[in-house]
């Protein structure tokens, strides 16, 4: 797996100040996305225990109340695996930080089993995410106003009520 950017003081991508990873992937091509280059599975640097440790690192401070992962496409099923264990290292680490994660697919159709991108890793990773933002960014839907949102369609899925 590949990642784009690490961010450790991110107020945009959820609530509070985050660290957020832009992993590298993604098969939706939304029309008007913010973050292109990161369609490349292969774009940036590749993800390694270095990256991880210093993830791991960037979440200690009590001011950082979470983690966003964002692509790119986490749930595309090259990341999954990779990802699956650094949610679970997260969680078990600072459990009282939330996880959130962006996608583009949708959480009831293409990430249940039988779904598009639905992964012997899919649930797990599901399982460690509080809060989902599901649907591709569409562009005739774009509203600045939303919150943690960039198109009318997305929802904001708190996982812990599923």
């Amino acid at each position: 797996m590949h990642y784009g950017e690490i961010k450790k003081c991110d107020i945009a991508n959820g609530p509070g100040v985050r660290v957020s990873l832009f992993v590298s992937g993604c098969r939706n091509h939304c029309p008007g996305c913010f973050n292109k280059e990161t369609w490349d599975f292969c774009y940036g640097k590749p993800f390694t225990t270095e990256t991880k440790n210093h993830i791991m690192e960037l979440l200690k401070p009590d001011y950082i109340e979470g983690f966003s992962l964002l692509g790119g496409e986490p749930f595309e099923p090259e990341n999954q695996e990779e990802l699956v264990r650094l949610l679970k290292e997260i969680k078990e680490s600072y459990p009282k930080k939330n996880i959130w994660c962006y996608t583009g697919y949708t959480y009831d159709k293409d990430l249940l089993e039988g779904g598009k991108v639905y992964t012997p890793f899919t649930e797990e990773m599901l399982s460690y995410i509080d809060t989902l933002v599901d649907g591709q960014f569409i562009e005739s839907q774009k509203d600045i106003t939303l919150k943690f949102r960039g198109s009318a369609n997305q929802r904001i899925l708190d996982l812990n009520e599923k």
